[in-house]
This record gives C-alpha cells, structure tokens and sequence, in this order.
C-alpha cells in the first residue's frame, strides 16, 4: 500500500461482524469508518457528508436479508454521484441465496464469522484498494 491509508467505509448492520471486520482491517494498515444501511434508508445520516468527510477508496457492503430488497439498494447507492469511483466489495451471510439474485457474475464473499472468510474479505479489500476507478 501506499505511504497515505487508505480509508474503507463498512456498511453491515452485525455489530459483532462489524467488529471483525474493522479489527481485522485496521490491523492491515486501513482506516476504518462503519455507517449502518438503515441510517442511510431512514436518511439519519447523510451519505453526501459521510463520502465527502471519509471519501473511504473501498466499500464493504454486506446484503444482508430481505436480500433483493436490500440488493436493489445497493444498485441505488451505486449509481449515486458520491459513491461513483468506489470500489465495492460484496458480502453476505447467504451466499447461495443472494447468487440467485445477482448471478454468479458480481462476487460475494459469504460471511458468518470464521477467520479464513475474514481474511478473505481483507484481501478483496486489499486488491480493490489498488484497483482504478470504473465507474
């Protein structure tokens, strides 16, 4: 990585995930920030700030049940002005299920806990870190 740290906004809504998740992240050298989905549906926090203050490189995002709706979502922040130039790594408790609804084109990391599946999460973030802008 660079000499700059490179910032990753989590958007998961298990604190205990969460925890892991930024444990796991920081101790690679990221600056973490956690925003909830719900706060960013029931507009209590604004996301056009939140970009703007934190302009995290990655987003983790965790679709998380009622899949689609939550899916269909994440299609909405993405097409958003701030959240363009993002990368976005994908996560889930039900990788099979949320499959169904995305196809087996975007990659999800399934996540439930266990240390191999956090590790993996940290090198999608790793790698996308480095990746250009494509959107």
């Amino acid at each position: 990585m660079s000499d700059t740290p490179v910032t990753v906004a989590v958007v998961n809504t298990s604190p205990d995930l969460i925890r892991l998740l930024r444990v796991n992240l920081e101790a690679a050298g990221f600056i973490v920030f956690v925003i909830h989905v719900e706060d960013i549906k029931r507009g209590e926090a604004n996301i056009d700030s939140f970009l703007k203050q934190n302009d995290p490189r990655v987003i983790v995002y965790d679709v998380a049940p009622p899949f689609e709706q939550n899916y269909r979502f994440l299609d909405h922040l993405r097409s958003a002005t701030g959240f363009k130039g993002r990368q976005f790594v994908l996560t889930t408790v039900n990788l099979r299920r949320v499959q169904e609804i995305v196809g087996i084109d975007e990659t999800v990391y399934e996540i439930v806990g266990e240390p191999k599946e956090i590790d993996q999460i940290v090198r999608a973030v790793r790698e996308a870190s480095r990746a250009r802008p494509t959107r």
